[in-house]
């Protein structure tokens, strides 16, 4: 029997849902493969809201337009947090990806890092630098602008790990996201949701859909409105992903 149920681990626009068609998945604990939680499993539905709500967050909303400074104190708020809840998420992903508790830990301690390392990045004096472009002429301003909505779909190993990889560049440089986790490790990462949201981003710029890659992951990969797509996965999958979203991504 399960342990823990986590039914809401759909966030869209700051909202947690179940699954638009109330389906569920059962989270197995590879030590002793019972189940120990329960997520939502969403499908194509789920994503089309997810992206809408970035794509208006983007557009319209706070974030985009939030001063590099702040959003690089955003990142470190998060890092903390991170480290306040170290035991915790080290535990759950112990459960989650079937390694020691030891292991998960140290796995939380290089995430709090890299929130670490790209407030750093983003903060630093690489955005407005003048270029010496060889004619008094010619003014050279090197302009750092973020490119819209990412969908980011990462795998099962190091769950949160590879989540913050492509969840700190992206907020840092101030874009919008949809996150799909691996549908057999989503649990730390649907916790790194909640964590922003506690650190103060603002409702929309992150979301995430738990679920299948064939039907979460293959419409966030071809979505009109997704301008960035962030995937890590094995070789068959990657191709399909590329495969949809050429025609689209900028």
């Amino acid at each position: 029997m399960a342990d823990r149920t986590v039914r809401a681990t759909i966030q869209v626009g700051g909202e947690w849902l179940e699954a638009a068609s109330g389906a569920t998945r059962e989270i197995i604990d590879p030590a002793d493969g019972l189940p120990f939680a329960v997520v939502a499993e969403g499908d194509e539905k789920d994503a089309e809201s997810a992206v809408a709500a970035a794509r208006r967050a983007f557009d319209t909303g706070d974030w985009p337009r939030t001063p590099v400074a702040e959003r690089a104190a955003l990142l470190r708020r998060v890092a903390d947090l991170l480290v306040r809840d170290r035991e915790e998420l080290g535990l759950l992903e112990s459960r989650d990806a079937g390694k020691t508790v030891e292991e998960g830990r140290v796995d939380i301690d290089c995430v709090a890092d890299a929130f670490r390392y790209f407030a750093d990045l983003v903060a630093g004096e690489g955005a407005g630098r003048v270029v010496d472009a060889g004619s008094p002429d010619i003014h050279s301003v090197v302009v750092h602008e973020p490119i819209g909505v990412c969908a980011l779909i990462t795998p099962w190993n190091y769950p949160l790990l590879q989540a913050s990889w492509k969840i700190a560049p992206a907020l840092a440089a101030g874009n919008t996201f949809v996150i799909k986790p691996s549908e057999i490790t989503p649990l730390t990462t649907v916790a790194l949701i909640g964590l922003l949201a506690e650190a103060g981003l603002p409702a929309g710029a992150a979301n995430i859909v738990t679920g299948p890659g064939h039907s979460v992951g293959a419409r966030l990969a071809e979505h009109p409105d997704v301008d960035l797509v962030s995937f890590t996965g094995g070789l068959v999958s990657g191709i399909k992903v590329a495969q949809a979203a050429a025609p689209t991504v900028k």
